[in-house]
């Protein structure tokens, strides 16, 4: 029984990116997909990186972050000083996404301020016009 495999317009149409996307993951060495000519074959590892890839990005990593740990995750596991790298990454991401909440919360309380001192100006004005 041979396993799945897919091509490249069906990677993409599958994640939502498009094929340049998936070109350069591969020019990038993120992805190695089998090339039969000009051909891509897609097989269930490079569906399973690609999938670590768009995650990573969803979660603000840089790319070669993301190849760091993707690599990591073809590594034999246990090894204590990958295991510790990787949850380095994930608190460093961690504390600027909280820091990016904050920002967030604060810009939107400011709006609100702003919105609420020009709707009191604006009812307090009579029609000028």
């Amino acid at each position: 029984m041979t396993s799945p495999t897919w091509t490249i317009r069906e990677i993409a149409d599958e994640f939502g990116v498009t094929t340049r996307t998936i070109r350069h993951y591969e020019d990038i060495g993120l992805i190695s997909p089998e090339r039969q000519g000009t051909v891509r074959i897609f097989h269930r590892r490079d569906r399973t990186r690609l999938s670590l890839i768009l995650r990573g990005k969803r979660l603000g990593f840089p790319l070669d972050e993301i190849a760091t740990i993707i690599n990591l995750y073809d590594a034999p596991r246990g090894r204590r000083s990958q295991l510790e790298y990787v949850l380095s990454q994930i608190d460093e991401r961690r504390e600027d996404l909280v820091q990016r909440r904050r920002d967030i919360d604060d810009a939107l309380s400011e709006l609100d301020t702003f919105e609420q001192r020009c709707r009191t100006d604006l009812d307090a004005r009579p029609d000028a016009g």
